[in-house]
């Protein structure tokens, strides 16, 4: 009856992994539970979340070819477009959000067009925001309800939201990623997405985590930009900036519980050393108490069913 915070069904988002083919169903073994999905064998995973609860999905395509200009991003029948549509068409109420990202559709696996010299290889910003832009207009023109960047590049919220603008979708909502950090908790997610960078890194435009001013600037930067909801990612490791975040901006927030967090407690409840409901819960309440509106989970279908039971049940 006291309880100062609380967690809702209404705010959870699952993330899912789609690539091409039919009844397709290919585990990630870093993420027990998690799996590559066919369009078709996608719909049924969230109908099966939507129906017990869970409002939201977040998509990730896996395309069957990558290049050095991502093409497949941005192409109309590309798979995460594919996958919007049917999503659409057969789960009308539930709300799809799309990633905006190159990673997965580059052959060298970065978030940006790529320039190699004398001194190395280094990401060309601008360059890159056209295609990030063309990305996030094919998946509003596929009926995607919102679009979350998160490739980090500067000045990309500003050019998702005038592409969008122009092209009649101006209705469509922004869910950047504001406050991405260079994290080691990424691993799992990079296997789920075949989108590991070839060479290097990404620190070179991921945040560091040393800078937690930093990251209310960028915040505040995609916000004058037109995002509508804004992003701190990881989670557990950066709920300082997420309180912070939501402290000083005061806007609808969200917060990634990433492919690490959720693969932690996989392993450690599988031998036995946690309980994987209380602490999952634990940690996704620690998360919405700092400021988080919305909680990207791997776990929400779970979480949606024990939110529904009482403890032990």
């Amino acid at each position: 009856m006291v309880a100062e915070t609380r967690l809702s069904v209404d705010q959870l988002v699952l993330p899912l992994f789609v690539r091409a083919g039919r009844k397709l169903r290919r585990p990630v073994a870093s993420m027990p539970g998690v799996f590559q999905l066919s369009p078709d064998e996608l719909v049924e995973d969230a109908r099966r979340a939507h129906e017990v609860g869970v409002p939201a999905v977040l998509l990730f395509g896996i395309p069957e070819r990558k290049d050095a200009k991502a093409s497949g991003a941005y192409a109309a029948n590309g798979i995460v477009q594919e996958a919007v549509r049917q999503l659409k068409r057969e789960l009308p109420s539930l709300v799809v959000i799309t990633d905006v990202c190159l990673c997965e559709y580059m052959s060298h696996g970065h978030c940006g067009v790529v320039a190699k010299g004398p001194k190395g290889a280094r990401i060309l910003n601008d360059p890159t925001l056209d295609l990030l832009a063309r990305s996030a207009v094919s998946h509003a023109e596929a009926g995607a309800d919102l679009v979350a960047p998160s490739d980090m590049m500067d000045g990309r919220v500003g050019a998702i939201r005038a592409a969008l603008d122009r092209a009649g979708f101006s209705d469509t909502p922004i869910m950047a990623y504001a406050a991405k950090f260079a994290s080691a908790f990424y691993g799992p997610f990079r296997e789920a997405a075949e989108s590991a960078p070839q060479f290097g890194d990404r620190r070179s435009y991921q945040m560091a985590g040393t800078n937690p001013e930093e990251a209310l600037r960028e915040v505040a930067l995609d916000l004058r930009e037109g995002a509508d909801i804004v992003m701190v990612k990881p989670a557990l490791a950066y709920l300082d900036v997420l309180w912070r975040v939501k402290a000083e901006f005061g806007c609808p927030t969200a917060a990634y519980a990433v492919s690490g967090e959720y693969s932690m407690v996989k392993a450690a409840a599988a031998r036995g050393w946690l309980d994987e409901r209380a602490v999952t819960l634990e940690c996704l309440l620690a998360i919405a108490r700092a400021g988080a509106d919305l909680l990207i989970t791997y776990a929400a279908p779970d979480v949606a069913r024990w939110l529904k039971e009482p403890p032990g049940g």
